[in-house]
């Protein structure tokens, strides 16, 4: 019997067009997680202290500091509370005699549910980490990192700075993510920021002939939307005079007022300032301790996991969830500073050593707290403000990779197995937002160093595969290889 139907095709185009425009509409906002590596932290630095080894010497610091304070990966562990750190030998030669053995045998996986075998692979990682690249984005910070100034003094940094980077890219030492954080555009600093901004751009473009890679402009204590649409506008401006291809300029959100989240009018401001960057946000950063001021939380309880930082976050996911945009965490504010410095003249004391060392491994464990946190809460992004936070930050998030390695192995393995039947049959597989979320773990891990390429293999995919950053393209190029 022919099939009936009471719609034609053009019944159907005129009903469905109106959607069709809204639906790519909806896409063209929300592209998905931008496959681009994002970096684990941000450090921010006063530009007057700024040079172009800064990251280097950072590296140099943050070794120093864990060498000091955590001489093998047992006190690192215990120190920052890792997982069955309790069970690991406390004695100089039971550890010294368990490290010989975990050195001996390194390249074999003995798993996380070995306590010894996890500190000493997360110890190991670190230190190559603070080795090869110790610091993954930094921040020229002309705000709070750097105060008021009078406008010489202002003006000469923002040019030596920007000569600085220019040094830096030619020899080989900024980081891979770098930019400059500016004052915010209130009534009283508006015009300050945009000098500094002016400044630091065509002196840079006069000196290196072009931007480094993943430069940002971070606009700081945004409360209208009006804030973010003078620094595209400027952008706008600023290209065509620097030899620059139009959208090459980008920024970032700090997100650290109450009207950012909800405005006057009752709306939240988070998405109106994403419409007024026009395509130039790559990130939006949480501020914790100038939001919760704001909030008119005390000192005291102003920390990285109150609830009402929770509750801006959450907001900041909601509002950016799918567009692309990068979400960073705020820093804890908790240095891990010695109190006591010995000299040529006077060595320190047993009594001063043993505070130290306390005060530094409450720091790191309070640090790696905090980071925990963001991470389970999805933020993959943090400040540190330290060298001495290095250390953790890569511990921390290290940790949190490898400990759940084995069950993301098997559950992306699943995934792609149970997909490639669902394509080997014709049908269309609709579930790459998922397939994509487990990619994502790996491809993080891997970028930052927490888990190595041969160890994201026992996925079954191929390096190719996970190269590509993309699970519709595995997915695709496994299709056609069964068909041909």
């Amino acid at each position: 019997m022919p099939i009936k139907t009471s719609f034609s095709d053009a019944d159907l185009d005129r009903a469905a067009k109106p959607l069709e425009q809204a639906l790519a509409s909806f896409a063209q906002r929300f592209p998905g997680d931008s496959p681009a590596r994002q970096p684990v932290h941000t450090v921010y630095g006063g530009a007057q202290l700024f040079k172009s080894d800064t990251t280097v010497k950072l590296g140099q610091l943050a070794l120093r500091a864990l060498g000091e304070f955590a001489p093998d990966p047992f006190v690192f562990a215990r120190a920052i509370g890792l997982t069955g750190a309790d069970r690991l030998p406390e004695t100089v030669g039971d550890t010294r005699a368990m490290l010989a053995t975990l050195s001996s045998n390194s390249a074999t996986v003995r798993g996380v549910n070995d306590p010894a075998w996890l500190a000493h692979t997360i110890y190991s990682r670190v230190v190559e980490k603070l080795k090869r690249e110790p610091v993954e984005d930094f921040r020229i910070d002309f705000e709070d990192g750097y105060g008021n100034r009078p406008d010489d003094e202002e003006d000469a940094d923002a040019a030596r700075c920007a000569r600085e980077v220019a040094t830096g890219m030619e020899n080989g030492t900024l980081p891979p993510f770098i930019g400059i954080r500016i004052k915010t555009f209130s009534l009283e600093l508006m015009r300050r920021g945009i000098r500094t901004m002016d400044i630091f751009l065509t002196t840079l473009i006069e000196s290196a002939g072009k931007l480094p890679p993943w430069f940002v402009v971070t606009l700081p204590k945004i409360q209208l939307p009006g804030q973010v649409t003078l620094l595209a506008d400027l952008f706008d401006a600023l290209e065509p005079k620097l030899g620059l291809a139009a959208g090459t300029l980008k920024l970032e959100f700090m997100i650290e007022t109450t009207q950012s989240i909800i405005s006057e009018n009752g709306v939240s401001n988070l998405p109106l300032f994403l419409e007024a960057a026009r395509g130039r946000c790559v990130a939006a950063h949480f501020g914790t301790y100038d939001y919760t001021a704001s909030c008119n939380i005390t000192a005291a309880h102003q920390r990285m996991d109150h609830p009402a930082c929770d509750f801006a976050r959450h907001m900041m996911q909601v509002a950016y969830a799918g567009t692309g945009i990068w979400l960073s965490d705020g820093a804890t504010n908790i240095m891990p500073i010695a109190p006591h410095r010995a000299t040529a003249e006077r060595p320190l004391t047993p009594d001063e050593i043993f505070e130290n060392r306390t005060i530094v491994h409450r720091a790191w464990r309070l640090h790696v707290d905090h980071v925990n946190h963001s991470l389970v809460n999805a933020y993959y992004q943090g400040w540190d403000l330290n060298p001495a936070q290095l250390p953790t930050r890569y511990a921390a998030v290290y940790s949190f990779f490898i400990e759940s390695l084995g069950a993301a192995t098997d559950r992306l393995s699943n995934f792609i197995r149970k997909a490639g039947q669902a394509t080997l049959v014709g049908d269309v597989f609709d579930d790459a937002a998922t397939g994509q979320g487990l990619l994502n773990y790996f491809l993080r891990g891997m970028n930052c160093g927490a888990i190595t390429e041969e160890e994201a293999l026992d996925t079954g995919l191929t390096l190719d595969e996970l190269r590509s950053r993309s699970f519709v393209k595995i997915m695709k190029g496994r299709r056609a290889a069964t068909s041909e």
